[in-house]
């Protein structure tokens, strides 16, 4: 069974909701866009549609073979499809978390981080190193357990197309839903470099995985949030927001003189990926 690529599919509908937002944006000061910042963002979301077109096909590739060492294949089932939903979900938390928390991950992820603008536009900032980092990895349990690769990569688009939405600032809290999904009001935490909503909310769709694993961190309104990675790095060219982490671990791993520290390259949540976040941020 062959599935659309609906990211691909879904592009217009987030350039009209950008749209939409902007114009919103001009008679609400909650919204705040910057023209240069959003250029930057939309520059890495189109580099990272192209470079993972380049890639699919042997991350495709990779994915059958591991799923034709599967001792079961699962089928399509309606309930294999719900199953698939919650294990992909569960797999994306222990990748984002682990990519806050790992040096290594960081310095692909921190794209996403480094815009201090919160909108609809930052959604679309994406790293163009993702697959350089091996992060699928993560994802490979789920074809090894029997599920078909074409229903895993749904619902990793179907994950993405989810997050798009709650990068705003244009909407509050929801009541009820905040207690089971991923909301504004959740990822506005997320992406917020104060101290107490650091290394918090890395849920994709549904909230319960940070509930459950104790990083979950509710919005303040005593405390809002302020964008961007501890150290910022003040540059909009692409380039630099692509490349910057990679180089700093570049420098970190140098031999140090005689007699000096050598810095970490990763380290544990509070004190780690995100502190040193030119060290890492996040």
């Amino acid at each position: 069974m062959e599935f659309p690529d609906v990211v691909l599919w879904a592009i217009p509908g987030f350039v009209a909701c950008l749209v939409v937002e902007v114009v919103w944006g001009r008679r609400h000061a909650g919204v705040r866009y910057r023209a240069i910042d959003a250029t930057a963002s939309l520059s890495m979301g189109l580099g990272s549609v192209v470079i993972n077109g380049a890639s699919a096909g042997s991350i495709a590739a990779l994915f059958y073979a591991v799923y034709a060492l599967a001792p079961v294949h699962l089928g399509y089932a309606w309930w294999v499809f719900v199953l698939c939903f919650f294990l992909e979900d569960l797999a994306y938390y222990w990748f984002h978390r682990i990519a806050h928390e790992s040096r290594w991950f960081w310095a692909s992820h921190v794209v996403h981080h480094s815009s201090r603008s919160y909108n609809l536009a930052t959604a679309l900032r994406q790293t163009w190193t993702g697959k350089l980092t091996l992060g699928v990895l993560f994802w490979l349990p789920l074809v090894l357990l029997g599920f078909p690769p074409e229903m895993v990569f749904l619902f990793t688009g179907i994950s993405l197309i989810y997050q798009f939405w709650i990068h705003t600032e244009a909407i509050d809290r929801l009541g009820p839903l905040e207690r089971v999904l991923n909301t504004p009001s959740h990822h506005r935490v997320h992406h917020a470099v104060n101290p107490r909503y650091l290394d918090a909310n890395y849920a994709g769709v549904l909230i319960v995985w940070d509930r459950l694993f104790g990083t979950f961190v509710a919005e303040r309104a005593d405390d809002r949030p302020v964008y961007g990675i501890v150290k910022n790095i003040e540059t909009h060219n692409p380039l630099r927001i692509a490349f910057h982490e990679w180089a700093a671990i570049a420098a970190t791993s140098r031999a140090p003189a005689p007699g000096a520290r050598r810095p970490a390259i990763s380290s544990a949540r509070r004190g780690g990926a995100r502190t040193a976040r030119a060290a890492p941020r996040r």
